[in-house]
Protein backbone atom coordinates (compact mmCIF):
# COMPACT_ATOMS: atom_id res chain seq x y z
CA UNK A 1 0.00 0.00 0.00
CA UNK A 2 0.90 3.71 -0.70
CA UNK A 3 0.62 6.30 1.99
CA UNK A 4 -0.65 9.43 1.87
CA UNK A 5 1.41 10.35 4.64
CA UNK A 6 3.81 8.61 7.62
CA UNK A 7 4.31 9.68 10.92
CA UNK A 8 7.45 7.99 11.55
CA UNK A 9 9.41 6.92 14.53
CA UNK A 10 7.42 8.81 17.05
CA UNK A 11 6.92 7.50 20.64
CA UNK A 12 3.09 6.52 20.51
CA UNK A 13 0.21 7.26 23.29
CA UNK A 14 -2.49 5.71 21.68
CA UNK A 15 -5.53 7.34 24.29
CA UNK A 16 -6.37 3.71 25.28
CA UNK A 17 -4.12 3.60 28.56
CA UNK A 18 -1.69 0.97 26.63
CA UNK A 19 2.03 1.63 27.48
CA UNK A 20 3.65 3.94 25.22
CA UNK A 21 5.76 2.32 22.45
CA UNK A 22 8.05 3.55 19.47
CA UNK A 23 6.03 3.20 16.16
CA UNK A 24 5.09 4.53 12.67
CA UNK A 25 1.98 5.68 11.30
CA UNK A 26 0.72 5.25 8.30
CA UNK A 27 -2.33 7.47 6.92
CA UNK A 28 -4.30 6.61 4.10
CA UNK A 29 -7.71 9.17 2.99
CA UNK A 30 -7.65 10.64 5.73
CA UNK A 31 -7.55 7.33 8.52
CA UNK A 32 -4.50 5.52 10.29
CA UNK A 33 -4.19 2.77 7.87
CA UNK A 34 -1.04 1.10 9.48
CA UNK A 35 0.43 1.33 12.95
CA UNK A 36 3.60 -0.10 13.13
CA UNK A 37 7.09 -0.09 11.06
CA UNK A 38 6.60 0.98 7.50
CA UNK A 39 9.15 0.72 4.81
CA UNK A 40 10.90 4.13 3.50
CA UNK A 41 9.39 5.07 0.25
CA UNK A 42 5.95 4.15 0.63
CA UNK A 43 4.10 7.74 1.51
CA UNK A 44 3.80 11.02 -0.20
CA UNK A 45 4.74 13.11 2.42
CA UNK A 46 7.04 11.84 5.51
CA UNK A 47 6.76 13.33 9.20
CA UNK A 48 9.50 13.08 11.50
CA UNK A 49 8.33 12.24 14.86
CA UNK A 50 11.82 11.38 16.34
CA UNK A 51 12.11 12.46 19.71
CA UNK A 52 8.70 13.33 19.71
CA UNK A 53 4.91 12.83 21.52
CA UNK A 54 2.44 11.17 18.82
CA UNK A 55 -1.17 11.11 20.41
CA UNK A 56 -4.80 11.87 19.59
CA UNK A 57 -5.77 15.12 19.31
CA UNK A 58 -7.85 16.42 22.34
CA UNK A 59 -11.48 16.45 22.43
CA UNK A 60 -13.34 19.85 23.87
CA UNK A 61 -16.96 19.39 24.79
CA UNK A 62 -17.32 22.60 26.15
CA UNK A 63 -17.38 25.56 23.80
CA UNK A 64 -19.16 28.52 22.34
CA UNK A 65 -17.91 28.22 19.08
CA UNK A 66 -21.49 28.65 17.63
CA UNK A 67 -20.70 32.17 16.12
CA UNK A 68 -16.93 32.19 15.82
CA UNK A 69 -16.28 29.13 13.64
CA UNK A 70 -17.67 31.15 11.12
CA UNK A 71 -15.08 33.74 11.13
CA UNK A 72 -12.25 31.58 12.86
CA UNK A 73 -11.74 28.14 11.07
CA UNK A 74 -9.31 27.13 13.45
CA UNK A 75 -12.17 27.61 16.43
CA UNK A 76 -8.92 29.66 18.37
CA UNK A 77 -7.80 29.61 21.44
CA UNK A 78 -8.89 25.46 21.50
CA UNK A 79 -6.93 24.73 18.09
CA UNK A 80 -3.51 26.22 19.05
CA UNK A 81 -3.83 23.68 21.79
CA UNK A 82 -4.14 20.53 20.53
CA UNK A 83 -7.87 20.18 20.30
CA UNK A 84 -9.28 18.49 17.12
CA UNK A 85 -12.44 18.14 17.62
CA UNK A 86 -15.28 20.35 19.73
CA UNK A 87 -18.88 20.36 20.98
CA UNK A 88 -20.84 23.31 20.05
CA UNK A 89 -24.72 24.53 21.28
CA UNK A 90 -23.33 24.06 25.35
CA UNK A 91 -25.50 25.23 28.09
CA UNK A 92 -28.95 25.81 25.74
CA UNK A 93 -27.56 28.69 24.18
CA UNK A 94 -27.33 28.49 20.36
CA UNK A 95 -28.54 30.15 17.32
CA UNK A 96 -31.37 27.92 15.71
CA UNK A 97 -34.03 27.98 15.46
CA UNK A 98 -34.60 31.58 15.24
CA UNK A 99 -36.96 33.69 12.99
CA UNK A 100 -35.43 36.29 10.94
CA UNK A 101 -37.16 39.11 13.25
CA UNK A 102 -35.41 37.94 16.48
CA UNK A 103 -31.69 37.43 14.99
CA UNK A 104 -30.78 40.23 16.90
CA UNK A 105 -31.66 39.69 19.96
CA UNK A 106 -30.32 36.24 19.92
CA UNK A 107 -27.23 37.39 19.49
CA UNK A 108 -27.72 40.19 21.80
CA UNK A 109 -28.56 37.40 24.55
CA UNK A 110 -25.06 36.22 24.10
CA UNK A 111 -23.16 39.11 24.74
CA UNK A 112 -23.46 38.76 28.61
CA UNK A 113 -24.34 35.27 29.71
CA UNK A 114 -20.95 34.24 27.18
CA UNK A 115 -19.31 37.77 26.71
CA UNK A 116 -19.01 37.49 22.47
CA UNK A 117 -19.49 41.01 21.84
CA UNK A 118 -22.15 41.81 19.11
CA UNK A 119 -20.20 43.71 16.65
CA UNK A 120 -18.84 40.32 15.91
CA UNK A 121 -21.46 38.33 15.80
CA UNK A 122 -23.55 40.98 13.32
CA UNK A 123 -20.10 41.16 11.32
CA UNK A 124 -19.48 37.40 11.42
CA UNK A 125 -22.49 35.39 11.20
CA UNK A 126 -23.92 34.62 7.75
CA UNK A 127 -27.74 34.11 8.92
CA UNK A 128 -28.18 32.38 6.26
CA UNK A 129 -30.39 29.54 8.11
CA UNK A 130 -33.88 29.64 10.19
CA UNK A 131 -34.27 25.95 11.69
CA UNK A 132 -31.70 23.69 13.48
CA UNK A 133 -31.23 21.54 10.31
CA UNK A 134 -30.40 24.64 8.25
CA UNK A 135 -28.24 25.79 10.61
CA UNK A 136 -26.06 22.45 10.24
CA UNK A 137 -26.07 23.08 6.65
CA UNK A 138 -24.27 26.45 7.25
CA UNK A 139 -22.11 24.72 9.97
CA UNK A 140 -21.07 22.20 7.77
CA UNK A 141 -20.41 24.29 4.16
CA UNK A 142 -18.20 26.84 6.68
CA UNK A 143 -14.33 26.02 6.31
CA UNK A 144 -13.65 24.03 9.53
CA UNK A 145 -9.92 23.41 10.82
CA UNK A 146 -11.42 21.35 13.55
CA UNK A 147 -14.27 18.83 13.61
CA UNK A 148 -17.75 20.11 14.98
CA UNK A 149 -20.74 18.16 17.17
CA UNK A 150 -23.32 19.75 17.56
CA UNK A 151 -25.49 19.81 20.68
CA UNK A 152 -28.81 21.08 19.95
CA UNK A 153 -29.16 24.06 22.34
CA UNK A 154 -32.87 24.22 24.09
CA UNK A 155 -32.94 27.90 24.53
CA UNK A 156 -33.82 28.67 21.00
CA UNK A 157 -36.57 26.14 21.15
CA UNK A 158 -38.09 27.38 23.75
CA UNK A 159 -38.38 30.90 22.34
CA UNK A 160 -39.25 29.45 19.13
CA UNK A 161 -42.63 27.42 20.44
CA UNK A 162 -43.86 29.28 23.74
CA UNK A 163 -42.83 33.15 22.15
CA UNK A 164 -39.96 35.51 23.82
CA UNK A 165 -42.16 36.24 26.47
CA UNK A 166 -43.52 33.39 27.89
CA UNK A 167 -40.06 31.17 27.58
CA UNK A 168 -38.36 34.23 29.86
CA UNK A 169 -40.90 34.05 31.68
CA UNK A 170 -40.71 30.23 32.61
CA UNK A 171 -44.45 29.41 31.82
CA UNK A 172 -45.05 25.86 31.99
CA UNK A 173 -45.39 24.19 28.07
CA UNK A 174 -48.98 22.98 27.08
CA UNK A 175 -49.21 19.34 26.28
CA UNK A 176 -49.22 20.51 22.64
CA UNK A 177 -46.12 22.81 22.96
CA UNK A 178 -44.43 19.71 24.90
CA UNK A 179 -45.34 17.66 21.32
CA UNK A 180 -43.79 20.53 19.40
CA UNK A 181 -40.53 20.78 21.13
CA UNK A 182 -39.82 17.19 21.16
CA UNK A 183 -40.69 17.04 17.51
CA UNK A 184 -38.52 19.87 16.84
CA UNK A 185 -35.53 18.16 18.71
CA UNK A 186 -36.17 15.00 16.78
CA UNK A 187 -35.87 16.69 13.47
CA UNK A 188 -32.63 18.19 15.41
CA UNK A 189 -31.46 15.29 15.87
CA UNK A 190 -32.26 13.62 12.56
CA UNK A 191 -30.64 16.17 10.93
CA UNK A 192 -27.05 15.51 13.02
CA UNK A 193 -27.80 17.14 16.40
CA UNK A 194 -26.05 14.43 19.53
CA UNK A 195 -28.14 15.02 22.17
CA UNK A 196 -29.26 18.68 24.03
CA UNK A 197 -28.00 20.96 26.06
CA UNK A 198 -29.53 23.11 28.62
CA UNK A 199 -28.06 26.01 31.61
CA UNK A 200 -30.07 25.77 35.08
CA UNK A 201 -28.93 28.36 36.64
CA UNK A 202 -32.60 28.78 38.93
CA UNK A 203 -33.03 32.67 39.59
CA UNK A 204 -33.01 32.15 43.30
CA UNK A 205 -30.05 30.23 43.28
CA UNK A 206 -26.70 31.33 44.80
CA UNK A 207 -24.74 31.34 41.23
CA UNK A 208 -26.95 32.85 39.21
CA UNK A 209 -23.97 34.12 37.50
CA UNK A 210 -24.97 33.87 33.76
CA UNK A 211 -27.23 35.93 32.74
CA UNK A 212 -28.77 37.99 29.57
CA UNK A 213 -27.80 40.99 28.29
CA UNK A 214 -30.41 43.12 30.37
CA UNK A 215 -29.69 41.06 33.73
CA UNK A 216 -32.52 38.54 33.32
CA UNK A 217 -32.71 35.23 33.09
CA UNK A 218 -31.87 32.67 30.13
CA UNK A 219 -35.09 30.91 28.81
CA UNK A 220 -33.77 27.28 30.22
CA UNK A 221 -33.27 28.70 33.23
CA UNK A 222 -36.66 29.23 34.51
CA UNK A 223 -38.05 25.79 31.75
CA UNK A 224 -40.42 23.53 33.76
CA UNK A 225 -39.01 20.51 34.65
CA UNK A 226 -41.26 18.54 32.86
CA UNK A 227 -40.19 19.77 29.28
CA UNK A 228 -36.54 18.48 30.70
CA UNK A 229 -38.72 14.60 31.22
CA UNK A 230 -39.84 15.55 28.13
CA UNK A 231 -36.38 15.56 26.28
CA UNK A 232 -35.08 13.13 27.99
CA UNK A 233 -37.66 10.90 26.91
CA UNK A 234 -36.83 11.49 22.80
CA UNK A 235 -33.24 9.98 23.58
CA UNK A 236 -35.12 7.52 25.51
CA UNK A 237 -36.74 6.76 22.47
CA UNK A 238 -34.17 7.39 20.22
CA UNK A 239 -31.81 5.38 22.29
CA UNK A 240 -29.19 8.08 20.89
CA UNK A 241 -27.36 11.30 21.98
CA UNK A 242 -26.40 12.68 25.24
CA UNK A 243 -27.26 15.82 27.66
CA UNK A 244 -25.38 18.18 29.31
CA UNK A 245 -26.38 20.59 31.95
CA UNK A 246 -25.12 23.05 34.29
CA UNK A 247 -27.67 23.30 37.05
CA UNK A 248 -27.76 25.48 40.13
CA UNK A 249 -30.74 26.11 42.30
CA UNK A 250 -29.34 26.09 45.80
CA UNK A 251 -30.47 22.75 46.84
CA UNK A 252 -27.49 20.11 46.03
CA UNK A 253 -29.27 17.36 47.18
CA UNK A 254 -31.77 18.26 44.53
CA UNK A 255 -30.12 19.38 41.51
CA UNK A 256 -28.24 16.03 42.31
CA UNK A 257 -31.87 14.02 42.22
CA UNK A 258 -32.37 15.80 39.37
CA UNK A 259 -29.11 14.46 37.45
CA UNK A 260 -29.85 11.59 38.14
CA UNK A 261 -33.67 11.35 37.17
CA UNK A 262 -32.35 12.67 33.35
CA UNK A 263 -29.95 10.00 33.07
CA UNK A 264 -32.08 7.41 34.43
CA UNK A 265 -35.15 8.30 31.95
CA UNK A 266 -33.22 8.87 29.24
CA UNK A 267 -30.55 5.60 29.71
CA UNK A 268 -27.95 8.38 28.25
CA UNK A 269 -24.79 10.09 29.59
CA UNK A 270 -25.92 13.31 30.96
CA UNK A 271 -23.02 15.69 31.26
CA UNK A 272 -22.82 17.44 34.58
CA UNK A 273 -21.29 21.05 34.82
CA UNK A 274 -19.22 21.65 36.77
CA UNK A 275 -16.66 19.87 39.37
CA UNK A 276 -14.96 22.92 40.91
CA UNK A 277 -12.43 23.22 43.73
CA UNK A 278 -13.32 26.54 46.33
CA UNK A 279 -9.69 27.21 48.13
CA UNK A 280 -11.82 28.01 50.94
CA UNK A 281 -14.85 25.44 50.53
CA UNK A 282 -12.90 22.12 49.99
CA UNK A 283 -16.12 20.22 51.41
CA UNK A 284 -18.10 21.26 47.82
CA UNK A 285 -15.76 19.36 45.35
CA UNK A 286 -15.65 16.28 47.84
CA UNK A 287 -19.30 16.02 48.09
CA UNK A 288 -19.67 16.36 44.54
CA UNK A 289 -16.80 13.64 43.93
CA UNK A 290 -18.42 11.16 46.29
CA UNK A 291 -22.11 11.79 44.69
CA UNK A 292 -20.43 11.45 40.93
CA UNK A 293 -18.76 7.85 42.52
CA UNK A 294 -21.63 6.83 44.16
CA UNK A 295 -24.05 7.19 40.64
CA UNK A 296 -21.32 4.72 38.93
CA UNK A 297 -21.38 2.29 41.45
CA UNK A 298 -25.09 2.18 41.02
CA UNK A 299 -25.01 2.48 37.41
CA UNK A 300 -26.60 5.93 36.65
CA UNK A 301 -24.36 7.75 33.86
CA UNK A 302 -23.71 11.33 35.29
CA UNK A 303 -20.42 11.72 34.36
CA UNK A 304 -18.62 15.30 35.77
CA UNK A 305 -17.03 17.76 33.92
CA UNK A 306 -14.15 19.16 35.98
CA UNK A 307 -12.81 22.80 35.79
CA UNK A 308 -9.09 21.67 35.84
CA UNK A 309 -7.54 25.00 34.22
CA UNK A 310 -6.61 27.95 37.02
CA UNK A 311 -6.87 30.82 34.06
CA UNK A 312 -7.53 34.11 36.24
CA UNK A 313 -9.91 36.85 34.78
CA UNK A 314 -8.74 40.40 33.62
CA UNK A 315 -11.90 42.52 33.34
CA UNK A 316 -12.93 45.57 33.33
CA UNK A 317 -16.14 47.03 34.28
CA UNK A 318 -16.88 47.83 30.28
CA UNK A 319 -17.21 44.01 30.06
CA UNK A 320 -17.10 42.02 32.94
CA UNK A 321 -20.42 40.03 34.05
CA UNK A 322 -19.76 37.05 36.31
CA UNK A 323 -20.93 39.34 39.50
CA UNK A 324 -24.12 38.42 38.60
CA UNK A 325 -24.66 36.18 41.41
CA UNK A 326 -25.05 39.66 43.43
CA UNK A 327 -28.52 41.38 42.55
CA UNK A 328 -26.92 44.61 43.67
CA UNK A 329 -24.31 44.49 41.56
CA UNK A 330 -26.33 42.93 38.58
CA UNK A 331 -28.40 45.56 38.85
CA UNK A 332 -25.45 47.99 38.80
CA UNK A 333 -23.73 46.83 36.02
CA UNK A 334 -26.29 46.77 33.43
CA UNK A 335 -27.61 49.57 30.90
CA UNK A 336 -25.39 51.76 28.87
CA UNK A 337 -22.04 53.14 29.89
CA UNK A 338 -23.41 56.08 31.30
CA UNK A 339 -26.00 54.39 33.02
CA UNK A 340 -23.56 51.85 34.52
CA UNK A 341 -20.92 54.72 35.48
CA UNK A 342 -23.81 57.09 37.58
CA UNK A 343 -24.70 53.33 39.70
CA UNK A 344 -21.61 52.04 40.28
CA UNK A 345 -20.54 55.78 41.66
CA UNK A 346 -23.58 56.24 43.24
CA UNK A 347 -23.21 56.54 46.94
CA UNK A 348 -26.56 55.13 47.56
CA UNK A 349 -25.84 52.39 46.30
CA UNK A 350 -22.33 51.75 48.09
CA UNK A 351 -23.85 49.64 51.00
CA UNK A 352 -25.68 47.42 49.07
CA UNK A 353 -23.06 46.43 46.93
CA UNK A 354 -20.49 46.06 50.20
CA UNK A 355 -23.25 43.28 51.80
CA UNK A 356 -23.82 41.87 48.88
CA UNK A 357 -20.76 40.50 47.79
CA UNK A 358 -20.21 38.37 44.92
CA UNK A 359 -19.28 34.68 45.71
CA UNK A 360 -18.87 32.75 42.75
CA UNK A 361 -16.86 33.59 40.09
CA UNK A 362 -13.65 34.75 41.80
CA UNK A 363 -12.05 34.53 44.93
CA UNK A 364 -12.68 37.03 47.77
CA UNK A 365 -12.92 40.45 46.15
CA UNK A 366 -10.61 42.07 48.56
CA UNK A 367 -7.64 39.73 46.20
CA UNK A 368 -8.71 41.39 43.50
CA UNK A 369 -5.63 43.13 42.06
CA UNK A 370 -5.36 46.68 39.71
CA UNK A 371 -3.63 45.73 36.92
CA UNK A 372 -4.32 48.60 34.40
CA UNK A 373 -4.87 51.96 35.85
CA UNK A 374 -4.94 54.63 33.46
CA UNK A 375 -4.71 57.96 35.23
CA UNK A 376 -1.20 58.58 35.83
CA UNK A 377 -3.07 59.96 39.56
CA UNK A 378 -3.50 56.01 40.06
CA UNK A 379 -0.49 54.89 38.78
CA UNK A 380 0.59 54.37 42.18
CA UNK A 381 -2.04 51.65 43.18
CA UNK A 382 -0.53 49.40 39.92
CA UNK A 383 -0.20 45.57 41.46
CA UNK A 384 -1.65 46.12 44.64
CA UNK A 385 -4.63 44.12 45.81
CA UNK A 386 -7.85 46.13 46.67
CA UNK A 387 -7.26 45.24 50.36
CA UNK A 388 -3.79 46.35 50.24
CA UNK A 389 -4.41 49.54 48.55
CA UNK A 390 -7.77 50.31 51.03
CA UNK A 391 -5.57 49.62 53.49
CA UNK A 392 -3.57 52.68 52.40
CA UNK A 393 -6.51 54.65 51.72
CA UNK A 394 -8.18 53.94 54.38
CA UNK A 395 -11.66 53.05 52.59
CA UNK A 396 -13.24 50.01 51.87
CA UNK A 397 -11.81 47.96 48.96
CA UNK A 398 -14.93 48.26 46.85
CA UNK A 399 -14.77 52.07 47.35
CA UNK A 400 -11.30 51.24 45.94
CA UNK A 401 -12.43 49.64 42.53
CA UNK A 402 -15.12 51.46 42.36
CA UNK A 403 -14.17 55.28 42.58
CA UNK A 404 -11.14 54.21 40.24
CA UNK A 405 -13.24 52.15 37.78
CA UNK A 406 -15.79 55.18 37.46
CA UNK A 407 -12.71 57.63 37.41
CA UNK A 408 -11.56 56.18 34.40
CA UNK A 409 -15.02 55.73 32.39
CA UNK A 410 -14.74 51.50 33.51
CA UNK A 411 -11.36 51.49 31.42
CA UNK A 412 -8.89 50.18 34.81
CA UNK A 413 -8.03 46.66 34.54
CA UNK A 414 -8.37 44.21 37.50
CA UNK A 415 -7.10 40.84 37.72
CA UNK A 416 -9.23 38.09 39.58
CA UNK A 417 -7.46 35.26 40.75
CA UNK A 418 -9.77 32.09 40.14
CA UNK A 419 -11.01 30.37 43.69
CA UNK A 420 -9.61 27.20 42.60
CA UNK A 421 -5.47 27.93 43.38
CA UNK A 422 -4.57 25.31 46.05
CA UNK A 423 -2.80 22.32 43.94
CA UNK A 424 -4.00 19.61 46.46
CA UNK A 425 -7.43 20.23 45.70
CA UNK A 426 -6.87 20.11 41.80
CA UNK A 427 -5.15 16.81 42.50
CA UNK A 428 -8.85 15.01 44.55
CA UNK A 429 -10.36 15.99 41.27
CA UNK A 430 -7.40 14.69 39.13
CA UNK A 431 -7.50 11.84 40.48
CA UNK A 432 -10.96 10.76 39.91
CA UNK A 433 -10.43 8.89 36.56
CA UNK A 434 -13.41 8.95 35.05
CA UNK A 435 -13.76 13.69 35.63
CA UNK A 436 -13.69 14.59 32.09
CA UNK A 437 -11.02 17.69 31.98
CA UNK A 438 -12.09 21.22 30.70
CA UNK A 439 -13.66 23.83 30.68
CA UNK A 440 -12.35 25.75 28.01
CA UNK A 441 -15.88 28.09 27.32
CA UNK A 442 -13.74 28.34 23.85
CA UNK A 443 -15.59 31.39 21.90
CA UNK A 444 -16.57 32.71 25.15
CA UNK A 445 -15.43 35.67 27.57
CA UNK A 446 -13.07 36.60 25.15
CA UNK A 447 -11.99 39.54 26.55
CA UNK A 448 -10.78 38.10 30.35
CA UNK A 449 -10.65 34.53 30.08
CA UNK A 450 -8.19 31.92 28.42
CA UNK A 451 -9.39 28.58 29.26
CA UNK A 452 -9.01 27.38 26.00
CA UNK A 453 -5.20 26.39 26.96
CA UNK A 454 -6.63 23.40 29.50
CA UNK A 455 -4.96 20.74 27.42
CA UNK A 456 -1.66 22.44 27.42
CA UNK A 457 -1.49 23.43 30.60
CA UNK A 458 -2.87 19.78 31.42
CA UNK A 459 0.36 17.89 30.29
CA UNK A 460 2.95 20.61 31.55
CA UNK A 461 1.27 21.25 34.96
CA UNK A 462 -0.71 17.89 35.73
CA UNK A 463 1.98 15.34 33.94
CA UNK A 464 5.08 16.90 33.83
CA UNK A 465 5.53 19.58 36.79
CA UNK A 466 3.55 17.94 39.23
CA UNK A 467 3.36 14.09 38.10
CA UNK A 468 -0.40 13.52 39.89
CA UNK A 469 -0.99 11.21 36.58
CA UNK A 470 1.48 9.44 33.66
CA UNK A 471 0.98 10.40 30.18
CA UNK A 472 -1.03 7.51 29.19
CA UNK A 473 -3.73 8.75 31.71
CA UNK A 474 -3.84 12.12 30.62
CA UNK A 475 -4.52 11.65 26.96
CA UNK A 476 -7.17 9.27 28.39
CA UNK A 477 -8.75 11.36 30.01
CA UNK A 478 -7.99 14.29 27.24
CA UNK A 479 -9.29 12.15 23.96
CA UNK A 480 -10.63 8.89 24.68
CA UNK A 481 -13.02 9.95 28.29
CA UNK A 482 -14.70 12.81 26.46
CA UNK A 483 -14.61 10.89 22.76
CA UNK A 484 -16.69 7.88 24.70
CA UNK A 485 -18.82 10.12 26.82
CA UNK A 486 -19.95 12.24 23.63
CA UNK A 487 -20.59 9.98 20.89
CA UNK A 488 -17.21 10.64 18.65
CA UNK A 489 -17.52 7.68 16.35
CA UNK A 490 -14.18 6.28 16.04
CA UNK A 491 -12.11 9.21 17.74
CA UNK A 492 -10.35 10.11 20.74
CA UNK A 493 -7.59 7.08 19.84
CA UNK A 494 -4.96 6.45 17.81
CA UNK A 495 -6.11 2.60 16.16
CA UNK A 496 -6.44 1.32 12.69
CA UNK A 497 -9.44 2.40 11.01
CA UNK A 498 -9.73 5.80 13.36
CA UNK A 499 -9.86 9.00 11.17
CA UNK A 500 -6.26 10.68 11.85
CA UNK A 501 -6.79 13.11 14.24
CA UNK A 502 -3.07 13.29 15.75
CA UNK A 503 -1.01 15.35 17.68
CA UNK A 504 2.98 15.78 17.33
CA UNK A 505 4.49 17.51 20.06
CA UNK A 506 8.01 18.17 22.26
CA UNK A 507 7.15 17.41 25.58
CA UNK A 508 9.71 19.19 27.15
CA UNK A 509 9.47 22.16 25.48
CA UNK A 510 5.75 22.07 25.40
CA UNK A 511 4.60 25.65 27.02
CA UNK A 512 1.55 27.65 27.52
CA UNK A 513 2.88 31.32 26.21
CA UNK A 514 1.90 34.49 27.65
CA UNK A 515 -1.01 36.48 27.44
CA UNK A 516 -1.64 39.06 24.48
CA UNK A 517 -4.49 40.79 23.52
CA UNK A 518 -5.02 41.13 19.69
CA UNK A 519 -7.37 42.92 17.22
CA UNK A 520 -8.43 40.11 15.17
CA UNK A 521 -12.59 39.92 15.65
CA UNK A 522 -14.68 41.02 12.98
CA UNK A 523 -16.61 44.50 13.99
CA UNK A 524 -13.28 45.50 14.78
CA UNK A 525 -13.29 43.70 18.21
CA UNK A 526 -10.37 42.51 20.31
CA UNK A 527 -10.25 39.52 22.77
CA UNK A 528 -7.49 38.10 25.34
CA UNK A 529 -5.33 34.80 23.91
CA UNK A 530 -2.88 32.21 24.79
CA UNK A 531 -0.86 30.58 22.61
CA UNK A 532 0.85 27.42 22.73
CA UNK A 533 4.74 26.24 22.36
CA UNK A 534 5.99 22.63 21.07
CA UNK A 535 3.37 21.63 18.89
CA UNK A 536 5.56 20.64 15.89
CA UNK A 537 2.10 18.92 13.85
CA UNK A 538 -1.50 18.96 14.60
CA UNK A 539 -3.83 16.63 12.00
CA UNK A 540 -6.88 16.93 11.56
CA UNK A 541 -8.44 13.85 9.29
CA UNK A 542 -5.21 13.60 7.94
CA UNK A 543 -4.36 16.67 6.93
CA UNK A 544 -1.83 18.97 8.88
CA UNK A 545 -3.51 21.68 10.27
CA UNK A 546 -0.47 23.63 12.46
CA UNK A 547 3.03 22.94 11.61
CA UNK A 548 5.51 24.44 14.28
CA UNK A 549 2.74 25.91 16.16
CA UNK A 550 1.71 28.01 13.37
CA UNK A 551 -1.73 27.41 11.31
CA UNK A 552 -1.79 26.25 7.60
CA UNK A 553 -4.57 27.25 6.47
CA UNK A 554 -5.63 23.92 6.01
CA UNK A 555 -9.69 23.25 6.62
CA UNK A 556 -9.97 19.88 6.68
CA UNK A 557 -12.29 19.93 9.44
CA UNK A 558 -16.20 18.25 9.17
CA UNK A 559 -19.15 18.38 11.31
CA UNK A 560 -19.79 15.06 12.75
CA UNK A 561 -23.44 14.79 12.11
CA UNK A 562 -24.38 11.95 14.95
CA UNK A 563 -21.08 11.95 16.28
CA UNK A 564 -19.46 11.30 13.10
CA UNK A 565 -20.42 8.43 10.01
CA UNK A 566 -17.64 5.69 9.46
CA UNK A 567 -14.64 6.37 10.12
CA UNK A 568 -13.38 6.23 6.24
CA UNK A 569 -16.16 8.25 5.12
CA UNK A 570 -15.48 10.81 7.64
CA UNK A 571 -11.58 10.57 6.11
CA UNK A 572 -12.63 10.70 2.78
CA UNK A 573 -14.48 13.81 3.05
CA UNK A 574 -12.21 15.78 4.98
CA UNK A 575 -9.38 14.84 2.55
CA UNK A 576 -11.68 15.92 -0.12
CA UNK A 577 -12.10 19.37 2.23
CA UNK A 578 -9.10 19.76 3.05
CA UNK A 579 -7.36 19.81 -0.31
CA UNK A 580 -10.34 22.04 -1.92
CA UNK A 581 -10.02 24.31 0.71
CA UNK A 582 -6.60 24.99 1.91
CA UNK A 583 -5.59 27.87 -0.44
CA UNK A 584 -9.37 29.74 0.53
CA UNK A 585 -8.59 32.64 2.89
CA UNK A 586 -9.47 32.77 6.46
CA UNK A 587 -12.57 34.38 7.31
CA UNK A 588 -12.05 38.10 8.47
Amino acid sequence: MRYDKVIRNGMVIDGTRAPRFRSDIGIKDGVISKIGRIPLGQADEEIDATGLIVAPGFIDLHTHYDAQVFWDPYCTLSSWHGITSVAIGNCGFGFAPVRPEMRERSMLSMTRVEAIPLASMTAGMPWDWVTFPEFLDSVDRTPKAVNILPYVPIGPMLIWVLGFEDAKAGRRPTDAEHTELRRLLNEAMDAGGCGWSAQRMLPEGPASVQRDFDGTSMPTDVMHDDTCRALANVLRERNEGFMQMLMISGNNNRDQAFYEEMAEISGRPMIMNVVQAFDHRPEIHRRVLAWLRSCRERGIRVVGQGLTTDAGFAFTFEDWNLFDDSPAWRDATTGTLEERMFKLGDPSRRQALKEQLPKTATGPIQGIVITGPKLEKNRAWLDHTLALAGQKMGKDPVDVMLDIAVEERLETEFFASPPNGKIEYLKEIVDDPYVLFGLSDGGAHTKFLTAGRYPTETLCKVVREHGMISLEEAHWRLSALPAQVAGFQGRGVLVEGAPADIIVYDYQNLAVLPEEIVHDLPGGEWRRIQRARGYRYILVNGEVTIQDDQQTQTFSGVLLRHGGSSAAADGAVAQASGSARKSQPQAA
